[in-house]
């Protein structure tokens, strides 16, 4: 089983890799369905995946000069000090609820990417103190979520900054910068609660590191961002409407 589990983390590390994401909204489910513990392991790991995967490929991305480290910089601080909070806070939030928050996450997050795939790039950035004070805002709030809900906020991030005037793939390459900081940080907060699995963690990490640098690459080279947006929109979508029913129709 767990090498199943690392070969569809492979397969989805390669997809978010491409649109700056650190996959968390997808390798949490696929641990949920597998067996692993939502509170204990999938969250966790989800997160250090997350922060593995935004690495691997920011690395990627910084070779080719895509990220705006000045322009994410806020972001990174005040996202870093909220997703602690949010790990901690996670403790008191019963399982039932922590996945249906997730689920809604998720399906504002697909919408906006189907909504969103056919618009034109942005013509100029917004100017700098105003961005700095959107991001700055923006990032405490999805820091505070990524750790409640073991997001990395790439999801939100994204849309943030294409909306502050960024191109699709500039904003794609600085939220994989942002990331970094929030899935790590979050994942230090579930990490001092003992909170994760061994094999799980090595063997889905080497995954993602190869897988990110493979995505990266189709990201910079070969894929158009409507395509990914497109196909990464539907498929939260249907994972967000599984997870959603499978706990109304239990209750």
């Amino acid at each position: 089983m767990l090498w199943l589990v690392i070969t569809l983390i492979f397969l989805l590390g390669s997809l978010f890799a491409m649109l700056g994401l650190g996959g968390a909204l997808l390798y949490i489910p696929v641990f949920h369905w597998f067996g692993y513990d939502f509170k204990s392991v999938a969250i966790p790991t989800g997160l250090f995946l997350n922060g593995l995967t935004a690495l691997s490929a920011a690395a990627s991305y910084h070779r080719s000069k895509m990220i705006d480290y000045r322009g994410g910089l806020p972001m990174v601080v005040t996202s870093f000090l909220g997703a602690p909070i949010g790990a901690w806070a996670s403790r008191y939030v019963p399982q039932e609820t922590l996945i249906l928050l997730f689920s809604v996450g998720m399906l504002v997050a697909g919408a906006k990417m189907l909504l969103s795939s056919g618009n034109p790039e942005p013509a100029s950035l917004l100017a700098p103190h105003k961005r700095a004070w959107i991001t700055g805002s923006a990032g405490l709030v999805i820091g505070f979520l990524a750790g409640l809900l073991g997001i990395g906020g790439g999801f939100l991030f994204v849309p943030i900054l294409i909306h502050l005037g960024y191109p699709a793939k500039q904003a794609a390459a600085t939220s994989s910068f942002v990331v970094i900081f929030s899935s790590f940080s979050g994942f230090a907060g579930h990490l001092s609660e003992g909170h994760f699995d061994l094999p799980l963690l090595i063997g889905a990490g080497v995954a993602v590191l190869i897988a990110s640098q493979l995505g990266a690459h189709l990201m910079k080279h070969k894929m158009k961002a409507k395509w990914l947006k497109q196909m990464f929109g539907l498929l939260l979508v249907g994972v967000a409407i599984k997870l959603a029913l499978g706990i109304l129709l239990r209750g």
